[in-house]
């Protein structure tokens, strides 16, 4: 197969970018051959179009992702890459792979809109081209339309070289620029002879455009406006605390490039700034006990990384209400030096004489305040042979916008969150937007000599993008910090993966609870944003029932391998024993090995193995970190080992974790320290302080139950004196009145 054209046209519009990416191929064979179409592409972009030529154009159409998922699946059961299957920090790759008749030629054409973003001053235009392969017809061209007038413009590649630099041309005007790019194949060569390209990397156009001092640049095209905000004024001051990692994981080339860095940027500080800096290894030090004000002499003893500079706070932009709707968001808590706002809406009707415009916020001696009457740019007059550059940019651009900041929206009631994303997915179908609510399918009809499969336009939700990277070949254990953190969509993530979630309450440290220590029974109830949680203390070496319900799992605490110095022993689970006597399965899960009895055969595993067991009961070993376990016509569940993390502590011990990972199989009357309370309802009243400054006690009503519980529970077991905080609502006595009887009703004499 040869790739005789690949084609990039850009047009930007008041910095509303439309990029179309157009590859030709030739299958030269005498039979059929398969093709990889790829393209990398901004993960702010939206793709609006992809289309196939073979002798007819077959077009995409934007549907319902849902809609479209079976026919999604049957593009991937078919063996074609469909849609966007990686995705990076800010590029993501679009790939899909066809074949091509004999002797016959193909074109794909990929049609994507973003929005640029000022930073550091200028607008960024970033085009990737991988051709992988010398191309007959290769050229980029880019056409640049800003009424406000273009300041300043400048283009380059990662891949030129002193011999592609001059064939980068360039023609500007006051509000029009036009750049090209189009080597022959012999330009295109690594070397003479060689079939390698140095076409590979990113081809960057950056630009500015000049600027009102005051109300900004407003654009009005057919009944919908945007309003662009970049002013320039006096820098506000800042205080910065900078957090440095100077343990192991930064030596080498980290650490220099950290130093390298602090020579580049020293000249940015400004002397109204204060800022400190914390080291941190195993231990942290601060260079000062409070915020340095950033003179010469005390810039030369610490270094200072680059961070934008703030010129306004609380930043709300005003428009008439009797002149405009459907505005996109027009409050913002900052505006940074080189960068903007940007605001789009509807006008209600053409009269502009009513179209007064505000913006306040607050400034570094005072507040700011300016206002003024719209005048827009006549189009016609400016550009008097382009038709509207392509199509209606001003509605696209706040249609763009809008779907955008609603897929961003996290905070809502169930019900608003719902109608949120309806919206978002109504204007992306009205649009052709192709975002994480819906697909490009491009159906091409099926023919007597063969099935036809569609071609699939995507973009990944961030989940998706995880299971991509990590090829679903591991486990994710996801973390969400923060009262407020949408642990659905945690759970969502980490279950596609194979692995569970846990919140991280606020009010106390992270480490506080995650560490090891007495098997502390946590009970999270997502829908409250809270948990409930109670301690069992006994032993080394007692046996509790776990789980009962057809299946049993028992657990055997083991302690740790220093006793503390008041005499308090910290207990784990180091053993688990699982049978289900239907199934005729036995396991014995130790932090040494797992031991599996089935049907009379023995079979033992180290957790240094990496394997997977299918028949009545599947396993799924993940080398040194997890077991998983499917009983037929029962629950998931899974088994992690957590082993030493800090080498120097020579103290910690070993031990195991057991969660459940689906739970609809459970019965009503599943039973033991480790069922799932579902549908648990519980009252607090009389909340008031407790003794110490972060308790709160309150009043629990629940199963029947009136309980004292206490908030930030006390653990003196490491801090004797002050004790640390668990965020959860405790229930002293062992769970008694929370746990069905008491905690020794749950003891057992055998782990079998």
């Amino acid at each position: 197969v040869e790739v005789h054209s690949v084609t990039v046209d850009c047009t930007v519009t008041s910095c509303f970018a439309h990029t179309v990416m157009t590859s030709k191929a030739f299958n030269k064979a005498s039979s059929s051959q398969e093709i990889f179409f790829e393209v990398e592409l901004p993960k702010t972009a939206f793709i609006t179009n992809f289309s196939e030529i073979e002798g007819q154009v077959y077009v995409g159409e934007v549907k319902d992702k849902e809609k479209a998922k079976k026919q999604y699946e049957k593009a991937v059961s078919s063996g074609q890459t469909a849609g966007l299957v990686a995705s990076g920090r800010k590029m993501e790759k679009f790939s899909v792979s066809v074949n091509i008749a004999a002797e016959s030629n193909v074109t794909f054409v990929l049609t994507y809109e973003e929005l640029l973003q000022r930073k550091l001053g200028r607008y960024e235009l970033l085009t990737r081209v991988k051709p992988k392969t010398l191309v007959q017809d290769f050229q980029i061209v880019t056409n640049i339309y800003e009424p406000q007038g273009i300041s300043y413009i400048d283009a380059h590649a990662t891949f030129l070289s002193n011999e592609l630099l001059p064939l980068v041309e360039k023609t500007v005007t006051d509000r029009k620029a036009h750049i090209s790019f189009s080597p022959t194949m012999e330009q295109q060569r690594k070397c003479p002879g060689c079939d390698g390209t140095l076409i590979d990397g990113d081809f960057i156009v950056s630009y500015d455009v000049k600027r009102e001092k005051n109300l900004g640049d407003i654009q009005i095209v057919n009944g919908y406006f945007v309003h662009f905000f970049a002013p320039e004024l006096p820098k506000l001051p800042k205080n910065v605390v900078f957090v440095i990692d100077i343990s192991g994981s930064m030596s080498g080339r980290k650490m220099e490039q950290t130093r390298e860095a602090m020579l580049a940027i020293l000249q940015q500080v400004h002397e109204d700034d204060h800022f400190a800096i914390i080291l941190f290894d195993s231990v942290i030090e601060t260079w000062k006990d409070s915020l340095t004000k950033a003179t010469k002499e005390n810039i030369t003893e610490g270094f200072y990384d680059e961070v934008a500079s703030p010129l306004l706070l609380e930043v709300d932009m005003h428009y008439p209400d009797n002149a405009v709707d459907s505005l996109t968001t027009s409050h913002f808590s900052y505006l940074f030096n080189g960068t903007e706002i940007v605001v789009a809406g509807h006008l209600i009707d053409d009269n502009l004489d009513n179209f007064l415009v505000e913006v306040v916020g607050q400034g570094l001696e005072e507040d700011f305040r300016v206002q003024g009457q719209v005048s827009a740019a006549d189009w016609d007059v400016f550009y008097p042979d382009e038709e509207y550059i392509f199509g209606d940019f001003t509605e696209r651009l706040w249609a763009y916008l809008t779907i955008q900041q609603l897929l961003d929206k996290k905070s809502g009631t169930p019900d608003e969150k719902a109608n949120t994303t309806a919206k978002a997915l109504d204007m992306s179908l009205q649009y052709s937007f192709v975002t994480p609510l819906t697909s490009m399918v491009v159906t091409k009809p099926e023919t007597e000599d063969s099935t036809s499969s569609p071609l699939i336009a995507d973009k990944l939700t961030e989940q998706q993008n995880v299971f991509s990277a990590i090829g679903g070949i591991m486990s994710l254990f996801c973390l969400g910090f923060g009262n407020d953190v949408d642990y659905s969509f945690l759970d969502v993530m980490c279950r596609q993966n194979k692995g569970v979630a846990r919140r991280i309450f606020e009010g106390s440290d992270a480490a506080i609870q995650l560490k090891d220590g007495d098997p502390h029974f946590m009970i999270e109830l997502p829908d409250k944003n809270d948990a409930l949680c109670f301690n069992i203390n006994d032993k080394p070496g007692t046996i509790f029932s776990l789980v009962r319900d057809g299946f049993v799992v028992n657990g055997q605490i083991i302690s740790k391998k220093k006793v503390a110095l008041d005499g308090n022993v910290n207990t784990y689970f180091g053993r688990f024993g699982i049978t289900h006597q239907n199934l005729g399965v036995r396991l014995d899960v130790s932090i040494q090995d797992i031991s599996v009895l089935y049907n009379d055969k023995q079979v033992k595993l180290l957790w240094s193995d990496a394997t997977s067991l299918r028949d009545a009961m599947e396993l799924n070993l993940v080398k040194n970190c997890s077991l998983t376990v499917t009983l037929r016509h029962s629950v998931k569940f899974r088994v992690i080992r957590h082993t030493k993390v800090w080498k120097r502590r020579h103290d910690h011990q070993d031990y195991l974790g057991f969660y459940t990972l689906d739970s609809q199989h459970l019965s009503a009357s599943v039973h033991g320290l480790l069922q799932f309370y579902r549908g648990v309802v519980f009252e607090l009243t009389d909340l008031h302080p407790g003794e110490g400054q972060e308790k709160l006690d309150a009043t629990m009503y629940v199963k029947g139950q009136r309980l004292n519980v206490t908030h930030w529970q006390k653990d003196f077991n490491k801090d004797v004196k002050n004790g640390e905080s668990i965020a959860c609502w405790f229930v002293d006595n062992e769970g008694r009145g929370l746990i069905d009887g008491t905690a020794s009703d749950y003891t057992v004499s055998d782990l079998f």
